[in-house]
């Protein structure tokens, strides 16, 4: 037998079972069974598709329910739902019975669920790792290249890291429903009642109700418009509130803010670290690169400079790279430092990833804005690409942009759920002065002082609230976008 063995290595491997451990997923339900607290122990990360036997799967997804509608899971109260028998032998009244009677303590739920769940990712693991294989050897598919597979098998991994499975599919509507009520439970219980993330300009916010999970985020304006400093200031906001917890599984939850990743693709991270540090110490970034700053602006600058580097907020300034390098970084820094909000400055300095794509701007550009909207819904964070707006805005007397002006716009259009464009009056208005002196100066400088530090951000696309126009203040010094005192906020004045 023993030389049998080893002339057919191949063959004993092939019997090899998936691993699993059916006592340990009986002795969990039993536990519940007894005790419904038990569920809310492993409830955080346990799913039904991590347990091994098919039965146990509906045993546990049934108590789930039960349990979340407020009733008792009893093996009497979970036999109407089930099949009446289980094998000819024993019906599922027996077995239930049999789990329940056998489960010896609730203290040990968490470390049974957690060893269901390993397994379960062990089991994952080992199908990712055989279609790999089977990829790899596979060379009749010539659009599967080397480095796509690696992106593929990247993504797969990263959704097993990140929830415990990565094979997707359909999903009942009720699971759909809980995490919509989960949503709204958390807006409701949040400060502001946003169902997003804040960006901490108000108006903006009631408007947008926060930065929405899986939303892509298009902020696109004519240069000098102030786009890359509006997103600046928002990615500094949302870091500079983040507040997390450490959850029963061990990882940390976002509970406040966010992690911000920010791709500048045209700024170095010195630049851009300058421009942030003008922003919040309120001293213009000129006079920071030429030393023009005297002793308490110094201490200013220092003090600020502590508290920024203590924020979670993470920069990559690698130009030319391609959508799908993008997405991998991503990805890591989900997985290593965690990730709430995604920004790229700006869309158009992406590349695709495929060569039919760089023959054809437009369909390269679809790709670009295909690739962020699934990385947005994969990770389940807002992505905010910059864009850059075509020409012809100039050539019209109503400045204000549309829809329309985005470059090679069906794709981006099409892709993003909102589109915001930045626009600012008082830069055209500057460069139309009159003669000093004539009637139509005083009428300018009478429109300059209505548009003076003001800006607009308008809301052309939003597939989940309103269109509109929300008023930002302009700090142009400081490049800082902020709330604008209106008159309805004021105090009342005494007359």
């Amino acid at each position: 037998m023993a030389e049998i063995a080893r002339l057919h290595p191949a063959e004993e491997k092939s019997f090899r079972i998936a691993p699993h451990n059916v006592d340990v997923e009986q002795a969990l339900l039993g536990a519940i069974l007894i005790n419904n607290d038990a569920f809310y122990r492993v409830a955080d990360f346990l799913m039904p598709e991590h347990f091994y036997e098919p039965i146990h799967r509906e045993i546990f997804e049934l108590a789930g329910k039960i349990i979340r509608a407020g009733k008792a899971a009893e093996p009497a109260t979970l036999k109407t739902h089930l099949p009446d028998q289980l094998l000819p032998d024993v019906t599922m009244m027996q077995y239930l019975s049999r789990l329940a009677a056998e489960a010896t303590t609730v203290i040990n739920a968490a470390d049974y669920g957690q060893a269901i769940y390993d397994l379960a990712i062990r089991r994952n693991l080992i199908q990712v790792g055989e279609e790999m294989v089977s990829v790899a050897y596979d060379s009749s598919d010539v659009d599967m290249t080397p480095v796509k597979q690696i992106e593929k098998v990247e993504g797969e991994l990263f959704q097993l890291a990140e929830k415990g499975r990565y094979d997707g599919g359909f999903q009942n509507f009720g699971a759909a429903l809980n995490a919509s009520i989960q949503m709204a439970g958390e807006a409701f219980q949040r400060d502001g009642g946003l169902s997003g993330v804040a960006t901490d300009l108000h108006d903006l916010d009631r408007q947008m109700g926060g930065l929405q999970r899986s939303d892509l985020i298009i902020l696109a304006g004519r240069p000098a418009m102030g786009k890359t400093s509006l997103v600046t200031n928002i990615a500094f906001n949302v870091a500079k509130a983040w507040r997390g917890e450490v959850t029963p599984d061990g990882h940390t939850k976002t509970v406040d803010g966010g992690i911000v990743g920010f791709f500048s693709l045209e700024m170095s991270s010195e630049q851009l670290a300058t421009r942030i540090l003008a922003e919040q110490a309120e001293i213009s970034s000129s006079d920071i690169r030429r030393g023009r700053i005297h002793d308490s602006q110094f201490s200013k600058l220092v003090d600020v400079s502590n508290m920024m580097s203590r924020l979670p907020l993470y920069i990559d300034d690698t130009g030319g790279i391609s959508v799908a390098q993008l997405a991998a970084r991503a990805r890591r820094l989900k997985r290593q430092k965690g990730l709430d909000m995604l920004v790229i400055d700006y869309l158009q300095l992406l590349s695709g990833s495929s060569k039919a794509s760089s023959q054809n701007r437009v369909q390269e550009l679809t790709e670009i804005t295909t690739t962020l909207k699934a990385l947005a819904k994969e990770l389940e964070i807002p992505v905010i690409a910059l864009s850059q707006l075509s020409r012809q805005v100039e050539a019209r007397d109503d400045k204000h942009p549309q829809l329309a002006d985005l470059r090679e716009s069906g794709s981006i259009e099409q892709d993003a759920d909102v589109v915001l464009f930045v626009y600012r009056e008082e830069y055209y208005l500057k460069n139309k002065e009159p003669k000093e002196g004539t009637p139509e100066h005083l009428t300018w400088q009478g429109e300059m002082e209505k548009v003076h530090g003001k800006a607009e951000v308008i809301i052309a696309k939003q597939r989940h609230g309103p269109t509109g126009t929300v008023q930002l203040s302009f700090e142009a010094q400081f490049t800082r976008f902020g709330n604008l005192a209106r008159a309805d906020y004021l105090p009342e004045r005494m007359e």
